[in-house]
């Protein structure tokens, strides 16, 4: 693991790779993947662990001539799927690539922050504060 969180790095799988992002939904991770191999990098995904389970609460202790409270059973919670995504080359930082506008889209635009947290479906590269370079 790295000093900095940003570039953070563990073994996929058998692959030593950089971490892209941690905890991704499969839509996420068809973004990335897709984003990523249109830049030429080798795009590693694996299951994210599940969550560690809180533990169980201790019984009440129950006083002479008292029955104890039925044990109910807490309903089953269907955790939701998620991913690690994470690419080959150790040296790779979402926020250099991001930030030195380093990656491209399909379309060949300069993606930008907004467009890598998917908040809007065009890269606006036009729109950065510095202009266009």
């Amino acid at each position: 693991m790295a000093l900095n969180p940003n570039h953070g790095f563990e073994d996929l799988g058998d692959v030593k790779c950089a971490i892209v992002e941690k905890n991704c939904t499969p839509e996420r991770v068809s973004f990335l993947k897709t984003l990523l191999e249109h830049n030429l990098f080798t795009v590693v995904v694996v299951a994210s662990p599940p969550p560690k389970a809180a533990p169980k609460p201790a019984p009440k202790p129950v006083a002479e001539g008292e029955t104890p409270a039925p044990v109910e059973a807490a309903p089953e919670v269907k955790l939701p799927e998620t991913f690690t995504v994470g690419v080959t080359d150790v040296s790779f930082s979402m926020v250099n690539a991001v930030y030195n506008r380093e990656l491209k889209t399909l379309d060949g635009k300069v993606v930008t922050a907004d467009y890598w947290k998917q908040k809007e479906a065009v890269s606006k590269e036009d729109e950065w504060y510095w202009g266009k370079s």
